[in-house]
């Protein structure tokens, strides 16, 4: 191997769709072995690419279910396979996706709303979207939810939930007919550039201390110092950092006290006398509305995470869009940095495109180099 030759190996789980590595390099060789379909005999048990082969692309050794030694056979996917990201320079949102003719969003519990599509959608829990042109008519929709980050579930091919309040009364659901036919989302490919970024609440509940849900992660840290921007349009806007009555011209923070998931927090808060908090906002108020906003506004000045063992001053964990998981991030490479503190959340390295990645929870094991010297 040359001088400035790279090479790394690890351990994923997949999330049944593209799956992220990363990496403090762009690969230009990458070869993966699928310990789950191996035993199971079913499915892709290997695959590797190279640069020349073009994004997406992939040799692969399928195993079907057979005798013990099973029956291996080698193909190629197209479009499916490997691609290289570098998340910092890359475009910041997919194409736009129409629901269509068959497509909807239904109303489906006081938690959750139903996102249908004709095609396949292609995500992956975890995956992160935004929608737009929510009409049903031309004086109802679902409009209000239009621009907000939502990290998606998935349930099924072409369907899939995101966290709102889908009991709504001012909610009108979409439906197939009417103005719909605009009705899409775009894909966030790269949702969390820098962290702890903005944080939209769809849900808070009151009490001694306070909890908040959001639409999407919030990458915050016990200890993290944050502020609120309620409009008066959702209520409880005694939570915002601005006016402090108690110190004139101080703004009103208030600290982290436990991280429930990715997307929800508590916070050291007394609200029981607050107004209470609603997203149930009506249609026509959705020109020219702002959102629910909550921002981090100080670092968690500790000095690093606390020593544990071999895991001294890691890398930072967050969720980025490819974290199909609610309570585990994934490092960056940009550390080791102070817990809470903006830092630059870029990443490059691959993706284990759905052609090869196998199902979700599969136990995948990879390599991957960067060659100083390529051939043609």
């Amino acid at each position: 191997m040359a001088e400035y030759s790279r090479m790394a190996s690890g351990k994923v789980t997949s999330t049944g769709g593209q799956t992220a590595v990363v990496l403090p390099f762009i690969p230009d060789f990458i070869e993966i072995s699928n310990q789950t379909r191996a035993v199971a005999a079913s499915g892709v048990t290997r695959a590797w690419w190279e640069t020349d082969m073009g994004q997406g692309a992939a040799f692969l050794t399928t195993t079907s279910a057979g005798p013990a030694d099973g029956t291996s056979f080698i193909t190629t996917a197209t479009g499916t396979g490997f691609s290289t990201i570098q998340a910092g320079l890359s475009l910041q949102y997919g194409p736009t996706f129409l629901l269509g003719g068959a497509g909807g969003i239904a109303k489906t519990s006081a938690t959750l709303l139903t996102v249908t599509t004709t095609a396949n959608h292609g995500l992956t829990t975890g995956n992160w979207v935004t929608f737009s042109n929510l009409y049903q008519t031309s004086t109802t929709g679902m409009q209000q939810i239009a621009g907000i980050p939502f990290m998606v579930t998935v349930t099924g091919a072409t369907t899939f939930t995101i966290d709102w309040v889908g009991n709504g009364s001012n909610l009108t659901a979409i439906t197939t007919g009417g103005l719909n036919t605009l009705a899409s989302f775009k894909k966030i490919l790269y949702p969390v550039l820098y962290a702890p970024g903005v944080a939209f609440p769809w849900k808070i509940d009151v009490g001694t201390t306070t909890t908040i849900h959001c639409t999407a992660p919030h990458n915050y840290r016990v200890g993290q110092e944050v502020g609120f921007r309620i409009p008066s349009a959702y209520g409880m806007t005694q939570i915002n950092e601005l006016p402090n009555v108690t110190i004139p011209g101080s703004p009103k923070y208030y600290y982290v006290t436990s991280v429930t998931d990715s997307k929800t927090f508590v916070i050291n808060c007394d609200s029981s006398a607050f107004t209470a908090f609603s997203v149930n906002n009506t249609f026509l108020s959705f020109p020219g509305l702002q959102f629910a906003q909550v921002v981090a506004v100080g670092d968690v000045n500790t000095g690093g995470y606390p020593y544990a063992g071999a895991a001294l001053y890691p890398s930072p964990t967050v969720f980025n869009g490819f974290t199909a998981s609610t309570s585990t991030g994934v490092s960056t490479i940009n550390g080791p940095a102070i817990q809470g503190a903006y830092y630059n959340a870029t990443f490059q390295g691959f993706i284990i495109g759905s052609g090869v990645s196998g199902t979700a929870e599969d136990v995948i094991y990879w390599r991957a180099y960067m060659h100083d010297i390529n051939y043609i």
